[in-house]
């Protein structure tokens, strides 16, 4: 008989009094953890299937179900913890790599928490966003460096291509099959309605979303899954990923079980196959061979598109930035440690890569300095949590963020962490079709809007409170930050004073 050495981390309380057998959570529970005893006419639980994912709580009607977390301990161990010793078990049985999704949960600083914003008073007023215009459009892209006329005096467009944005927000790259057909339906069409763009990722564009061109950054990353010239010309912009806050340094893997149907048909790859990105691009060895593929995707696109190169928050991300700027690239997007994914080793997702905070803070210096950040716009992203976040980004240097966490929220994710298993309840991280029709597009795209509006209000507020009318006047406009629990290195990375300075 083998030994299973680990507890469940949630146990499941059913109230029978309240409990009347509509086995509402057995239909709803893709993990199997709710079961019908028919000889008692009881449900049972199995404990041990769990993932916290609320499904079977949310949809309960007498509201007979909680989920708590197992009060079981080991003996008490400073170095090592429950949470080391239970993956350690894992390993030991399995022999193979750890596995989670979504973001980084460890104790980790969140450098947003621990900054605040300034405000105008007397000497400087404020401004009352509901009587007087404020500016949240943004442009991403290269700035020309100076005006040009012709003979007769008028000015000469010398724009390279941008992006027009209503907000500085745009929905990041989650891909088709690790995300489901419902769910891209919903960010591409609250994108088309907000004014704003989403990312297909790099598992190419099914083709009933090309309706959407005008609203979408299509990507190419290592694999090259679904990147052909109708896809690159399909889309507003072209990402190059070259790496992901939540996984620095590795490529990307989609499990055979979600390669099914029109996920296999738009990736161009057999049904059943594991989806395996290289971890580097086999044709990329250098920001020279960066350049080369970047004026490649230009060439293909009539140079009608702006390239976004996309880079994971590293400790020499500003040497980088710097190479990428120079590269031909006319945005350039960082992802933070905390970065949301739909499968990565754990060890990775845990411990490599930087705050996006202090990434993006260093890279807009140095392209500062270097004279050069006209060049390029600044996207960043990895856990942009509200729009408080997006304020203080922008204030950092960012020109605009990427939200995906917080997107999957709204469409009902609870961050239940499961997303690599396909076994979404919410119909979000699933290519089960009995799953994805859980998520109504139409209900889906509707919060996704709301969200969005409710916090380009919260930005519009903000910006009034510090005097500031405009995103541009906001950019990179540090003296609107103070920083609180900090330390004198960290003040001086992110650029910024103590709080009462």
């Amino acid at each position: 008989m083998s030994v299973n050495f680990i507890y469940p981390v949630y146990e499941i309380e059913r109230k029978y009094d309240r409990c009347i057998v509509c086995r509402v959570c057995e239909r709803q529970c893709a993990n199997e953890a709710h079961a019908y005893l028919p000889d008692l006419d009881k449900m049972v639980s199995d404990d041990t299937k769990c993932v916290n994912c609320h499904r079977c709580i949310a949809l309960c009607p007498t509201r007979a179900l909680k989920i708590i977390k197992s009060n079981n301990t080991y003996k008490e161990n400073a170095n090592w913890s429950g949470k080391t010793m239970n993956e350690l078990y894992r390993q030991a049985s399995s022999g193979g790599v750890l596995l989670s999704s979504m973001g980084n949960p460890e104790n980790y600083p969140v450098y947003f928490d621990r900054m605040l914003l300034n405000a105008s008073q007397v000497t400087n007023p404020s401004i009352d966003p509901l009587r007087e215009p404020m500016e949240t459009r943004v442009f991403l892209g290269a700035k020309p460096h100076h005006i040009e006329r012709d003979q007769t005096g008028r000015i000469v467009n010398n724009l390279s291509p941008y992006l027009t944005l209503s907000m500085p927000v745009m929905f990041s790259a989650m891909s088709y099959g690790s995300i489901s057909y419902n769910a891209h339906e919903s960010l591409a069409r609250a994108a088309q309605e907000l004014g704003i763009l989403y990312n297909t990722g790099e598992g190419g564009l099914h083709e009933d979303f090309y309706c959407y061109g005008s609203n979408t950054i299509v990507q190419v990353a290592s694999g090259r899954f679904g990147v052909h010239p109708d896809y690159l010309n399909s889309g507003a912009a072209i990402e190059i990923k070259m790496g992901q806050g939540a996984k620095p340094g590795i490529g990307g893997h989609l499990p055979g079980e979600k390669i099914v149907g029109d996920v296999s048909r738009t990736r161009m790859i057999p049904e059943g196959s594991d989806a395996i990105s290289p971890a580097p691009h086999h044709d990329i060895y250098s920001i020279e061979d960066l350049r080369q593929l970047v004026f490649s995707l230009k060439e293909t696109t009539n140079y009608q598109k702006p390239i976004i190169v996309k880079i994971a928050a590293v400790h020499n991300v500003s040497a980088i930035a710097s190479g990428i700027a120079r590269s031909g690239a006319d945005i350039i997007a960082i992802d933070g440690f905390r970065g949301g994914t739909g499968a990565a080793p754990t060890r990775i997702r845990d411990n490599v890569g930087i705050p996006v905070e202090l990434a993006l803070a260093s890279v807009d210096k140095r392209l500062r300095d270097e004279g050069i950040r006209d060049n390029v716009s600044l996207v960043v992203g990895g856990s942009i949590r509200s729009s408080a976040d997006i304020v203080k980004a922008i204030a950092l240097g960012a020109d605009c963020v990427y939200i995906a966490t917080a997107a999957l929220l709204a469409l009902g994710c609870h961050l239940c962490r499961s997303c690599h298993t396909g076994k979404c309840n919410w119909g979000i991280a699933t290519q089960k079709p009995e799953l994805v029709k859980r998520l109504n597009p139409g209900i889906g795209y509707k919060r996704l809007v709301n969200l969005l509006m409710a916090w380009q209000h919260e930005m519009k507020e903000m910006m009034g409170g510090m005097g500031i009318n405009s995103i541009e006047s906001l950019k990179g406009n540090r003296l609107m930050l103070r920083g609180v629990g900090l330390t004198e290195r960290e003040l001086d990375i992110l650029d910024i004073k103590y709080a009462g300075e």
